[in-house]
């Protein structure tokens, strides 16, 4: 067991161990994952094991590399050969391919960066996307390149490429002007469909087209181009369609809406499930005639069976109001063997820390207990409901960790990102925001209001054209249900986001009173100045249909600046000095209009951090500093 990176861990409270990816092979006679496994010590790397009661999960050593660096598993469609996708020693990436129950051999190290491996359904090629050293986009939630020199001279790309599964040769096959996001192969291994668009790969994700790419010559077709996003095209068994996620996205990866399918020789899409009231996805065929869907359904995760002729959805799973299952962080998700019998997934909770649980008709069990014994450090947490118009709205509300029923206590609301996204439930870390919260004897609320996914794509489409008001309005119709039911000052609340949580932030405190601290981070203040700095200009056209430039009294109508005036809550401002996707100068903007009307107001910007920080110790730094300003307001 040398050859994997060893972490003992003591009894409850100690750290949890998270899975990064599951994965199932074609039969439902094999698992492989990602992550943790406990044996007399907690070990992490590759594993595989024989889905069977009695068998022992093997580790997978990797030549020249920490098994543990993986990032990708995959089988191929005759469930022989398993590809993985690790880092090398030096640093590069590297696919291996393990086969049979021989050891993995190194197939190719890459120049460059490569994710997301597929194996073409013949097994003589593996599909991935591909961008050379010199071409590597820089994520949007990343420290951005500084601004200096000719801006825009250097355009990301990343490249649909094919690595040949025996000699290891790889070759990009889609066109060099073209950025792909995601793509799937044809069942005849000579095609694949892809999602692209031409410019950067960050700012055009919102506007991308889906095409057919020849696998051999590289000639592609145009197959739509829809007027909302796409997401998770896959082709069906037998070749006549192509089925795709659409709906309004703000972010790419965070992926939910309506199922799509379009002819694959071309023609107009139509939404198979135009009254879906979940969110979906992801997903996979099972059937010429049927998928295996995954998504948000009011708080939970939804895994469900959908007729592709009819749309008729069959609900095989749904998480209760306390678990969310996915196959790697942060998706809802679930791997499955060919035909749907057999499934493997992440279940995780509130109050239960992350194993792989596998289901099989009739079964349900779990394979893996690397965080046995492991307590959550918040509070018990609660599902709340509640009405706002003629919207039906859900959220959870965790408990201070040491509560005490004859006791009154300040409460936290947190408004999550996107807007399109939802809070589920998760296990959260001791050191989390929600874990420093609840020890610090704080309510936390965390609310999925109109903009969210999980109720359909009305729901979704519900704050177009109307960021900060609908989404408050039910925001606060909440904070008004849990004074009603629960044990919360009422005088003493607090309110922190990010991203479109920062936002809301930064609209709260110019809208009510009834906050007495606010922690608003990486905000934007000002929808017209925001156009000009960010790096993801694409975003926001879906939202508010046009550009600031084109209509600018729609984005003033929601920007908090314009309402500086009426703001009067204690409020502190932090972001990364180089994010591109809320840049650091609407930070400044808000954090200067509040001095200059007279509001307790403190700025603190991190250096080299983008939108999602990686410093540890700027991470632990901005979580502790929110729950010292909260503290200084609402413990008085």
């Amino acid at each position: 067991m040398a050859a994997f990176a060893a972490n003992a861990h003591g009894q409850a409270g100690t750290a949890v161990q998270r899975y990064s990816h599951v994965a199932v092979s074609p039969d439902g006679k094999r698992v492989a994952w990602i992550g943790p496994l406990r044996t007399t010590v907690v070990v992490t790397g590759v594993f595989t094991v024989d889905l069977s009661p009695a068998a022992t999960p093997t580790g997978v050593p990797l030549t020249d590399a920490d098994s543990a660096s993986a990032t990708e598993v995959a089988w191929s469609s005759d469930s022989k050969r398993l590809a993985i996708l690790a880092t090398t020693s030096r640093g590069t990436p590297a696919l291996y391919v393990m086969a049979e129950q021989n050891p993995p051999a190194r197939l190719k190290v890459i120049q460059g960066s490569l994710h997301d491996i597929r194996w073409s359904p013949d097994g003589t090629k593996i599909a991935a996307l591909y961008s050379s050293a010199d071409e590597q986009a820089n994520s949007p939630v990343a420290a951005t390149p500084r601004d200096t020199g000719v801006i825009d001279s250097h355009v990301d790309r990343q490249h649909l490429a094919t690595i040949d599964a025996t000699s290891g040769e790889i070759k990009v096959i889609s066109p060099p002007d073209l950025y792909i996001y995601e793509y799937d192969w044809a069942p005849t291994s000579n095609q694949l469909i892809v999602s692209q668009a031409r410019g950067s790969g960050n700012n055009n994700w919102w506007v991308a087209k889906l095409t057919v790419v020849d696998a051999a010559t590289g000639e592609v077709r145009q197959l739509t181009a829809p007027t909302h996003q796409i997401a998770n095209p896959r082709w069906s068994p037998d070749g006549s369609t192509i089925a795709y996620i659409g709906g309004l996205m703000s972010d790419q990866g965070v992926t939910g809406g309506d199922l799509y399918v379009v002819p694959a020789a071309g023609g107009t899409p139509r939404n198979l499930t135009p009254r879906l009231k979940s969110s979906i996805s992801s997903f996979s065929w099972t059937a010429p005639a049927a998928v295996l869907a995954a998504g948000y359904a009011q708080g939970s995760t939804q895994i469900s069976t959908v007729d592709m002729r009819t749309g008729a959805q069959t609900v095989e799973f749904t998480g209760d109001d306390h678990v969310s299952v996915g196959t790697n962080s942060g998706v809802a998700g679930v791997s499955a063997s060919s035909n749907g019998e057999v499934m493997a997934s992440v279940h995780e909770g509130f109050s239960s820390p992350p194993e792989i649980w596998i289901s099989t008709p009739g079964t349900s069990r779990p394979l893996t207990r690397a965080n046995a014994g492991i307590l959550s450090p918040i509070g018990r947490a609660v599902t709340v409901k509640w009405k706002s118009d003629s919207f039906n709205v859900q959220g959870f509300l965790v408990y201070p960790a040491d509560f005490d029923a004859t006791k009154k206590y300040p409460m936290i609301v947190q408004v999550h990102g996107g807007p399109s996204s939802s809070v589920k439930p998760a296990f959260f870390e001791p050191d989390s925001y929600e874990g420093l919260e609840s020890q610090a004897g704080y309510f936390v609320f965390l609310p999925n209001p109109r903009g969210s996914y999980g109720q359909g794509e009305a729901f979704t489409r519900a704050n177009i054209k109307d960021f900060g008001r609908g989404d408050l309005k039910d925001v606060m119709a909440g904070v008004d249900e849990v004074l009603k039911k629960y044990p919360v000052d009422g005088s003493r609340m607090g309110i922190r986001g990010w991203s479109y949580g920062g936002f809301m932030t930064m609209w709260a405190v110019t809208q009510t009173n009834r906050f007495k601290a606010a922690v608003a981070g990486a905000g934007i203040s000002n929808w017209l100045s925001y156009t000009g700095q960010n790096g993801i200009s694409e975003w926001m056209v879906p939202f508010f249909g046009a550009t600031a430039y084109e209509n600018k009294l729609v984005y003033d109508k929601s920007s908090p600046i314009n309402f500086i005036a009426k703001a009067k809550t204690p409020t502190l401002v932090v972001v990364g000095e180089r994010d591109a996707e809320c840049p650091a100068p609407q930070s400044f903007e808000f954090w200067r209009g509040l001095q200059h009307v007279g509001v307790m107001t403190q700025l603190i910007v991190y250096p080299d951090e983008g939108h999602a920080f990686v410093q540890p110790t700027h991470i632990r730094d901005v979580r502790e500093r929110t729950v010292k300003w909260m503290d200084a307001y609402l413990k008085r």
